[in-house]
């Protein structure tokens, strides 16, 4: 496989009152994937259903994120999700529970040699 990637995206996502982690890691997604418009696809003339998109979270407590929700998100495309410790946990100043912060990387790729396999195939009808 010639895995070649073309984009990173990054994004932020909290949750300031409920600290639920998949719902700051949702939030971090989107806020990665709606900043941006991926032609990509497009320009090379391939499916878009070809995206190869690894997305990287980070919180405090990887194993509180429910990572098919996190996959949910994707409009098109094969994901992954890793799910890592980083991001933040604020402390509220009264004492009374914290705001989840996590930060998203989602690396967006294409198998370069099959979908101009694909590609070429199609132009050709065989």
């Amino acid at each position: 496989m010639a895995k070649t990637r073309v984009a990173m995206e990054l994004g932020m996502g909290t949750s300031l009152r409920a600290e639920d982690y998949t719902k700051a890691a949702v939030r971090a997604l989107k806020d990665a994937l709606w900043h941006n418009s991926l032609t990509m696809a497009d320009a090379f003339d391939f499916p878009r259903d070809a995206m190869i998109v690894d997305i990287e979270i980070a919180v405090q407590k990887p194993d509180a994120v429910d990572t098919d929700a996190v996959r949910a998100v994707l409009p098109y495309g094969h994901g992954t999700v890793a799910v890592v410790e980083g991001g933040l946990d604020v402390p509220k100043p009264d004492g009374a529970g914290k705001t989840i912060i996590a930060n998203a990387a989602v690396l967006v790729s294409f198998d370069m040699e099959r979908c101009q396999t694909s590609v070429s195939q199609t132009e050709t009808g065989t």
